[in-house]
């Protein structure tokens, strides 16, 4: 397989002034002296072709009779064989937002995710041979990255699933977005497309189960939140009670104990604010 091969062509500008030259000797010529000068007319109009343009960050991929000669990457005026074929392919950075698609995670639940994509052309002969059209080359393989990326995470996870450390499409941004990065680079570089940045635009649930799983990420995090809840108000009341029997405030046998732990667990783990009641007579009553 062939390589981009990076080739250096002549300054348009001696061409032209060489050309202006020979037409207006050719045309002065013809007029005034002699027939013949009509060649220097033809030589002069011959090198027009031949004259194009290298923008910032363009290129030139030259051809002759079908046979790849070489790429001029260097922005400038030039001139070369008017009988090469001239093709720009552009070097600047694009962008690319591929629409929503709706795939399966790993775990099966349908969901509508999209990738943002910058890239660029690194090498001008497989962008312009080894593929038909590399822009369109790269939405699809755009396409089909993101569906694949999809199916190997799970979209969420939960507490109950024991999946805690798992990487997911949500959570894990950094990690998805280099795996992404890489299934594309791999992807594109047959067409000697650079990917310079790969990431998640939009993720969401598919819209009939949307609902469903935002009932379940509530119950997720309220269970989460009892448990926190029910774990600081263990230890609060283990401090009470070491603090009171350290103090000697209170002797407490074990039924009150259990009592006081009762009412405090209730007191601590309420999601409502506590109404206080004053006993005025003694513990027994």
């Amino acid at each position: 397989m062939k390589q981009e091969k990076i080739i250096t062509v002549s300054s348009g500008y001696l061409f032209l002034l060489l050309a202006f030259i020979l037409i207006f000797v050719g045309l002065f010529g013809t007029i005034s002296i002699n027939k013949i000068f009509i060649l220097f007319l033809i030589t002069g109009v011959f090198f027009i072709p031949g004259f194009f343009l290298v923008n910032p960050n363009t290129s030139k991929v030259l051809l002759l009779f079908g046979k790849y000669v070489g790429t001029v990457k260097e922005n400038g005026f030039y001139w070369a064989n008017p009988f090469y074929t001239k093709k720009g392919i552009s070097l600047r950075a694009s962008n690319f937002d591929s629409e929503r698609v709706k795939v399966n995670d790993k775990l099966g639940n349908p969901i509508m995710i999209s990738t943002i994509l910058v890239w660029k052309v690194k090498d001008t002969y497989k962008a312009a041979f080894d593929v038909d059209n590399y822009e369109n080359f790269v939405r699809v393989q755009s396409d089909a990255a993101v569906r694949k990326l999809a199916s190997l995470y799970p979209y969420d996870n939960f507490e109950d699933d024991g999946q805690e450390e798992e990487i997911t499409l949500r959570a894990s941004l950094n990690e998805v977005s280099l795996a992404l990065e890489q299934e594309l680079q791999n992807r594109l570089s047959m067409a000697g497309i650079e990917v310079l940045e790969a990431r998640i635009g939009y993720l969401a649930y598919a819209q009939e189960i949307a609902s469903a799983m935002l009932k379940r990420q509530q119950a997720t995090a309220i269970i989460a939140a009892r448990h926190k809840i029910v774990e600081g108000a263990v230890s609060m009341v283990e401090m009470a009670l070491d603090k009171l029997n350290k103090k000697g405030i209170v002797e407490l046998d074990e039924e009150r104990k259990a009592a006081m732990v009762s009412n405090l667990m209730v007191i601590l783990c309420s999601d409502k604010d506590a109404t206080p009641v004053v006993n005025a007579g003694t513990l027994s009553h």
